[in-house]
């Protein structure tokens, strides 16, 4: 992560629930950018924030675009801090859902095998955290159903077509 060339400003730990509620206001407002710098202000005060460690990988995601590698990265370093095991199964899904639903979006070369890749792997995430859910919460299946939607609507494969030109005689 880059480092500032100004001294940030420290937020009391009186305003982290007001400070929650902004953040969530920007994210609801396509400002992800604007919530993850919240998120950090937070996790500088509060760093084991569960909730706030969600709402920044979240943002994180949200700003997929066609190079989302440092994006990953981030994401995939705040996953490692969520204690709960259903939480890290779950967000797992997510970080890689979303990079599917990335490529696809800017149509790297190969992205259709891609995306497919992700869209799988997000899906063996979201069956593990469903073996840990708690009753009633079937956000994971939800997702799974999501994933395995897209990859039919789609026609998504693993394999890459090939083209070989061919050679006149």
């Amino acid at each position: 992560m880059e480092r500032s060339t100004h001294q940030l400003k420290t937020i009391s730990p009186e305003s982290i629930s007001r400070a929650i509620a902004k953040a969530e206001r920007y994210r609801l407002l396509n400002q992800s950018w604007a919530t993850e710098s919240i998120c950090l202000d937070i996790l500088e005060v509060d760093p084991g924030n569960q909730q706030v460690l969600v709402m920044l990988l979240l943002s994180l995601t949200d700003q997929f675009g066609a190079e989302p590698g440092e994006l990953t990265r981030r994401a995939q370093r705040i996953l490692t801090r969520l204690t709960d095991p259903y939480q890290q199964q779950y967000y797992a899904g997510i970080i890689d859902e979303r990079l599917g639903h990335a490529k696809l979006l800017h149509g790297a070369m190969h992205a259709e095998a891609i995306a497919y890749r992700s869209f799988r792997t997000a899906m063996s995430a979201y069956e593990q955290a469903a073996a840990l859910r708690k009753a009633g919460n079937d956000d994971a299946l939800l997702r799974w159903n999501t994933c395995a939607r897209t990859i039919d609507r789609l026609g998504l494969k693993e394999e890459v077509e090939t083209y070989e030109p061919v050679l006149g005689e």
